[in-house]
C-alpha cells in the first residue's frame, strides 16, 4: 500500500472542491509521495503476520524519522512506557499501528524544504509539531469521552494545516499574502480562496489521502476549520480535538484566537468540557507539554 492515487484521491472529493484541486495541481501545486521506509512498512504491515525485528529495521533504516519519534514518544501521553531504549521496545509498548502512525507524521514533519521563507518554514513546523503534542495529551486525558487514541491526534494534528506549506512553496506571494511572517496570524479562508482560488483544507485532504490516513482523520483535515459540516462521529470529536488544542497552543504563546469564540460552543461539548472546567483543564495539558520539552 504506497497510498492512494491522487486522481483516487480527488475522486472522494465534492465536484467544487475537486475542480479547485484540479486547478492547483495545473498550476504546480506538488503532492509529496510517500517517503520510501512508509512505503515498506505499510506492504509489511498488509501481512497477516508480521516480525517486530523487520517492522524495526526498516524504521531504523531512516535515522531522522527514528530520531523524531524517539522524541515524540518521550511526551507525558507515553509515560507509563518510558522509558524507551530501542524501535523494538517503542512498537512493543505503543502498538504496531499506532508507531506507524506516529512515523507517519514525523515522516511528513521531515519532508520539505524552502528556500527563501526559513524563518516561516520554521515557525509553521514549530506550530505543527506543538498543536500535534498537545491534541495528542487531550486525546490521552480525554479518551474514555472521546475514544481517539493519542497517535491519531497526533498524526492530525502534524497533518491538518499541511496544505498551507504546499501553497507557501508554490506561490511566492501566498506568505505575506497570508502574513505568515507576523507572529499570531495565520491564514483567513476567504482570503485565501479569493486571493489564490485556493484552500488549504483540500489540498491537505489531498496529501491525508495519497498517504492513506484513515478516513475519519482525513475528513478531519478537510474540516478543521468547518466542525458543523460533520456529523456525531469520530472526524467530529477530532476537529474538536485540533481546535481545542490550537486554542491552548494559542493561550501558551500569549496570543488571542480570533476563531475559538466561534467554535468553543460546539468543540466543549464534544469533549466532555464546560466553560467553568476548562481553565484546569488548560493549565493540566499546558504543564504535561512542557514537561515534554526538556
Amino acid at each position: 500500500m504506497s497510498g492512494t492515487s491522487v486522481n483516487e484521491a480527488v475522486k472522494t472529493l465534492g465536484e467544487e472542491d475537486a475542480k479547485k484541486i484540479k486547478r492547483l495541481l495545473e498550476r504546480g501545486v506538488k503532492i509529496p509521495p510517500q517517503p520510501r521506509v512508509m512505503q515498506e512498512l505499510f506492504k509489511l504491515l498488509q501481512q497477516k503476520e508480521f516480525d517486530i525485528r523487520v517492522l524495526s529495521r526498516v524504521i531504523n533504516q531512516d535515522p531522522g524519522i527514528t530520531a523524531m519519534l524517539f522524541k515524540v514518544v518521550g511526551s507525558a501521553a507515553y509515560k507509563q512506557h518510558q522509558p524507551f531504549e530501542t524501535v523494538e521496545q517503542i512498537l512493543h509498548a505503543v502498538g504496531v499501528r499506532q508507531t506507524a502512525n506516529l512515523v507517519q507524521a514525523v515522516a511528513l514533519a521531515g519532508m520539505g524544504d524552502i528556500k527563501k521563507n526559513t524563518r516561516v518554514y520554521e515557525a509553521f513546523w514549530a506550530r505543527s509539531q506543538a498543536v500535534a503534542q498537545i491534541a495528542m495529551l487531550i486525546a490521552d486525558d480525554r479518551i474514555a469521552v472521546c475514544n481517539i487514541f493519542p497517535d491519531q491526534a497526533y498524526l492530525a494534528g502534524i497533518f491538518h494545516d499541511c496544505g498551507v506549506l504546499l501553497l507557501l512553496q508554490r506561490f511566492t506571494a501566498y506568505c505575506a499574502e497570508m502574513h505568515l511572517g507576523e507572529p499570531g496570524r495565520w491564514v483567513d479562508l476567504a482570503d485565501e480562496d479569493r486571493k489564490f482560488s485556493a484552500d488549504h483544507c483540500v489540498v491537505g485532504y489531498i496529501v491525508a489521502r495519497h498517504w492513506h490516513l484513515p478516513d475519519f482523520i482525513c475528513d478531519a483535515i478537510r474540516y478543521h476549520h468547518d466542525m458543523s459540516e460533520l456529523g456525531m462521529h469520530a472526524s467530529r470529536t477530532m476537529v474538536a480535538i485540533l481546535q481545542l488544542a490550537i486554542e491552548i497552543y494559542y493561550r501558551e504563546q500569549r496570543i488571542h484566537n480570533a476563531e475559538w469564540d466561534r467554535v468553543k460552543e460546539e468543540v466543549l461539548p464534544e469533549l466532555g468540557l464546560g466553560e467553568d472546567s476548562l481553565p484546569e483543564f488548560v493549565d493540566v495539558i499546558i504543564e504535561r507539554f512542557h514537561m515534554a520539552q526538556h
